[in-house]
């Protein structure tokens, strides 16, 4: 069973690489059953993901969230499932333009990772690993499609701003809507990325004797809730919306992957599960 996995990927890969192919042909072209089909196409691959995991879950008889390929692997499944829930609520399919190169960044990148079973390291052998890794896979695919919405915000209104409105720009979404709903993913993310905290912490005392070690992942983590934070402050106490917030989400999620992989590869330390 572990030999599927590379070509199982591969399938999962060229499944999302056709939806977005065929997003950009009915971007140009609308054509209602092309879409259908991109949908489809897009929900094969969250499938594929799903079937992925289960097998990862079979292999090392318990939850993937113990490596940097596992929690990828988890991360691209959270965005996947979000934008469908998105999707689906709001008629968003023309943010898969956006969504689905992130997701295909990121499964062509753990191609390249070691998925070999290896044994569970000590430190992980705890009960606090499933609470603290899952709630960051939440924050991190939440926050990853806010990003998402803040890049189609932008673009968006700097062509509403020039008073020529192209057609790639007509067919996204409102301003109103992309704004909105990039700040509800943040306001439903944060409480996650706050439990992740929280339990790392807790974990951290369990495993190392100390509640905070300033090691460069749990420094990262923190910077990335303290932008978030601003985030939701600014917005309720200062009504930042629009292109500030935009920004902000932005930076957020840069946060995010630089404590997700920059760290791993160029701060490792106590966190350096690759």
């Amino acid at each position: 069973m572990e030999s599927l996995q590379t070509p199982l990927m591969l399938v999962t890969l060229l499944c999302y690489v056709s939806a977005f192919g065929l997003l950009i042909y009915v971007f140009y072209s609308p054509r209602e059953k092309v879409r259908k089909i991109a949908r489809g196409i897009n929900l094969l691959g969250f499938g594929l993901t799903t079937l992925l995991l289960g097998i990862r879950t079979v292999l090392i008889a318990g939850l993937p969230l113990t490596n940097t390929y596992e929690f990828g692997l988890c991360f691209a499944w959270a965005i996947s499932l979000i934008f469908i829930i998105i999707d689906y609520r709001h008629n968003l399919t023309a943010a898969g333009l956006f969504v689905l190169p992130l997701i295909i960044g990121l499964m062509a990148w753990l191609i390249t990772l070691d998925n070999s079973v290896r044994p569970l390291m000590p430190a992980l052998r705890s009960p606090w690993l499933v609470i603290h890794v899952l709630t960051a896979v939440i924050a991190y695919g939440a926050f990853a499609l806010s990003f998402v919405l803040a890049i189609m915000y932008l673009l968006k209104e700097k062509q509403n701003s020039m008073g020529t409105e192209s057609k790639w720009a007509r067919a996204l979404p409102s301003l109103d809507l992309l704004d909105d709903l990039s700040y509800k993913l943040v306001f439903v993310g944060l409480p996650f990325l706050t439990i992740m905290l929280v339990t790392g912490a807790v974990w951290a005392e369990y495993s190392w004797g100390s509640y905070w070690s300033w090691d460069p992942k749990e420094t990262w983590a923190l910077i990335t809730w303290f932008i978030y934070s601003v985030y939701l402050h600014v917005r309720f106490m200062v009504g930042w919306k629009g292109k500030k917030a935009a920004y902000l989400s932005i930076l957020g999620f840069g946060a995010v992957m630089f404590t997700f992989i920059g760290v791993t590869y160029l701060l490792p330390g106590l966190h350096s599960y690759v």
